[in-house]
């Protein structure tokens, strides 16, 4: 097995650190290792890339050690109508149209004004 990079031996000891500042807060674990997962498939020739991902979990470490943080989350796109899923998981309740989901939400009208502003 060949030797670890100087970029990889910071990038393994930024993920140890990672964990380490997240023991104890609610997600943060499970969030960073579902992070370095998802960019573990990254080729090691993209190095800018892999830079940037490191400059940005450092910027996450600093935030987790500052001690404002309590708690650690992703933000997630929400789905719109056409990939909205039926699933039993999907948001919403069923409408009368069947079985396609309707959000609560979906039902609350606004009053048009025209474009002239009159």
């Amino acid at each position: 097995m060949s030797r670890h990079s100087r970029l990889q031996r910071q990038v393994l000891s930024l993920y140890r650190e990672l964990l380490r500042a997240g023991r104890g807060k609610p997600g943060a674990e499970a969030r960073v290792r579902a992070e370095f997962r998802q960019h573990a498939c990254l080729p090691r020739s993209d190095v800018l890339r892999i830079e940037y991902l490191y400059r940005r979990g450092r910027r996450q470490l600093q935030m987790l050690r500052s001690g404002h943080a309590t708690a650690m989350g992703a933000f997630v796109r929400t789905r719109g109508p056409t990939e909205e899923s039926t699933g039993a998981g999907a948001p919403g309740i069923l409408s009368d149209e069947g079985d396609v989901p309707k959000r609560p939400l979906d039902s609350v009208r606004t009053q048009k004004t025209p474009l002239d502003g009159r």
